[in-house]
């Protein structure tokens, strides 16, 4: 379980190693929104705070060997920031990818000095291939969502849309392991709801909680690079069935629509996965209250701009 003082606790360790993305407002005078605008975070994604707090702790327990260092499985995102984090901290990263991985997010990581290694479809396939490589070889593994230290390093981005606007009240996510979202329960925890929001193609969130337990889900669609996970993370459930979010899910025209919007009117240049969140608004899968103050987290830009 996760709880505010493990985000609080990420917050200081990695606190000079991350950005401070800003809250910008948008919406209307009548329907105002709040963008928090983490697109802007180093690698183009949140999940650098994970890493960051991932393998720092990990070196302050001695657990970090600096000449084997950390391995990753992502589809991409997890990869990349993981990648940074160690070629900032000094230290080598191996990422396993699926090879369905983004031609973009594969660059960046050889970008970083990471060594990339493609295997199977699926962000599934890359993780056994990585805890495989793990057992061999002593490298730190940093989970792409499930371990309680990368979800409180996400988590900290939601202590940072309170401190900028006191007044939210309720933050929409999307979901793809959880890690995330998890992260931002635990911070938001009696100071906000939380909108789980996910693509039909990949309800790994909505899925665990009719079961009462994690399942998996067929993995597709257009968010699959990011939000493709085939089951939801232990964290992410365990703080579910604590406190159950509000959970929407979206289709695939929905996403397009709302990255289309991000881009026309905010110059935002979300990935899908990051433009679920506001699907679940533009689509009305949620529709706030009259007053209601709305935060929504667009968590990733990692995409092909001339999509765009």
């Amino acid at each position: 379980m996760i709880i505010r003082g493990d985000v609080l606790e990420a917050e200081r360790r990695i606190r000079g190693y991350v950005r401070r993305t800003p809250l910008l407002r948008g919406g209307t005078a009548a329907a105002p929104l709040w963008f928090k605008c983490e697109f802007l975070q180093h690698t183009g994604v949140f999940k650098a705070r994970g890493a960051f707090n991932r393998i720092l702790a990990a070196r302050e327990r001695g657990e970090l060997d600096p000449k084997i260092g950390v391995v990753a499985a992502s589809g991409g995102n997890a990869g990349l920031a993981n990648a940074y984090a160690a070629a900032v901290l000094g230290v080598p990263a191996t990422v396993f990818v699926p090879e369905t991985a983004p031609r973009v997010k594969v660059e960046r990581l050889l970008g970083y000095k990471a060594t990339v290694r493609q295997v199977g479809a699926e962000y599934a396939e890359a993780y056994a291939a990585a805890m495989q490589y793990v057992e061999t070889s002593g490298a730190l593994f940093c989970h792409a969502y499930d371990q309680l230290e990368i979800a409180a390093g996400a988590g900290t981005l939601a202590e940072e849309i309170f401190q900028d606007e006191p007044g939210i009240d309720t933050i929409v996510v999307a979901v793809g392991g959880g890690g995330l979202f998890a992260g931002v329960a635990a911070a938001a925890g009696g100071r906000a709801r939380v909108v789980a929001v996910e693509p039909f193609n990949i309800p790994t969130l909505h899925a665990a909680l009719e079961a009462g337990h994690p399942v998996d889900v067929p993995v597709s669609g257009i968010a699959a690079d990011s939000l493709g996970a085939r089951r939801v993370g232990e964290i992410a459930f365990s703080m579910a069935s604590r406190v159950p979010p509000v959970s929407v899910l979206v289709d695939d025209a929905a996403i397009v629509s709302a990255r289309s919007q991000l881009w026309s009117e905010y110059r935002i240049p979300a990935e899908y996965g990051a433009a679920a969140a506001l699907a679940a608004l533009t689509s009305g899968a949620y529709a706030p209250g009259k007053d209601e103050r709305v935060a929504v987290i667009v968590c990733g830009a990692n995409t092909d701009v001339r999509t765009l």
